[in-house]
Formats: structure tokens, C-alpha cells, sequence
């Protein structure tokens, strides 16, 4: 569905679980620095607001959205998480480059969900502007960031599940 058709941050709170004994890992691309950072905000707050503790959210960095699949695949594999969100934002340029890395960090991500044994959560902003990436990155179109957290808490919550099924 196209974000201008839905807000970004507008979901049912009772259709998610409480995250209170889930641990997290956020990667953060640097690159648009001021819409990832705002991106961070909304998930840190939503995934708070659903029980998480401070403590079991582990925040790191990495230079752009090329490196976000590596940033996480390093937390599962040195990490305890339920989940990893992946963070970044990609603007349209001049150049194809815009298509490769829109591309990479894709590719890269379903590998990763496919490959290792918790999900990664795809909270990448791809526009064509700088103004599209303010109004999906806490504007008029909400946070990705917040639908990213839910997506994670719901996610971990549905691997548990499974998990207890083959108990």
C-alpha cells in the first residue's frame, strides 16, 4: 500500500504484544543522518511503549545503507536479540546509484531473515526527495520507525510461538 494512503504510525496498540521481555537491536545508518536519527526516535519510543526495557534495546551505527546488512548481521551473531531493525534512508539522485543501493540493502535483508533465525525488520525510507523522507520519517505521514518496531515486536512474537509449538 502506498504511504500516502495509510499513516506510518497509526496501528491498532491492542493488536501488539507486550515487548517487556524481548531484546532488541537497532542498526542505524549515519548517511541522512537527520531523517535516520528521527527514524531511531520512532522506533526507540514505540518499542517503549510496548514494554521494552532500555536495557534490552542494543543501538548501533554503521556509515550508510549499504553496511545496515552487515551492522546486523554482527548483532545476530553477537547478540542475544528477538530482533533487529534495520534503519536507513535512501534518497533518489541524479545517478543509478539510487537503484543499487535501494537493491543491495533489499537483497541484503531477505537474505539475512532467510538465513539466520530471527527476523530483521526492513525500516528503510526510499524517495525520491529529501521532503518524501521528512513527511515518512515523523511528518505528515508518521514514523517508518514506529511501524518498524511494531513490526519486530509482532514478528518476535510470532517466532516464539512456534518456537513453543515444537515443545
Amino acid at each position: 500500500m502506498a504511504t500516502n494512503l495509510k499513516n506510518l504510525s497509526d496501528y491498532d496498540i491492542k493488536s501488539v504484544p507486550s515487548a517487556s521481555n524481548m531484546r532488541f537491536g537497532i542498526v542505524v545508518a549515519e548517511w541522512n543522518s537527520d531523517i535516520t536519527n528521527a527514524l531511531l526516535k520512532g522506533a526507540l519510543e514505540t518499542l517503549k511503549k510496548h514494554g521494552a526495557l532500555e536495557e534490552n534495546i542494543l543501538v548501533k551505527f554503521v556509515p550508510g545503507a549499504v553496511e545496515l546488512t552487515l551492522g546486523a548481521q554482527f548483532m545476530a551473531e553477537y547478540a542475544d536479540l528477538d530482533a533487529i531493525i534495520c534503519l536507513g534512508c535512501v534518497i533518489q539522485g541524479e545517478t543509478r546509484h539510487f537503484d543499487f543501493v535501494c537493491q543491495s540493502v533489499t537483497h541484503g535483508i531477505t537474505e539475512l531473515n532467510m538465513n539466520y533465525n530471527i527476523p530483521f525488520i526492513y525500516g528503510i525510507l526510499t524517495t525520491d526527495n529529501i521532503q518524501q523522507a521528512k513527511d515518512r520519517s515523523g511528518g505528515s505521514y508518521g514514523n517508518k520507525g514506529d511501524e518498524a518496531a511494531v513490526t519486530a515486536i509482532k514478528m518476535a512474537q510470532l517466532q516464539g510461538e512456534m518456537e513453543e509449538m515444537e515443545e
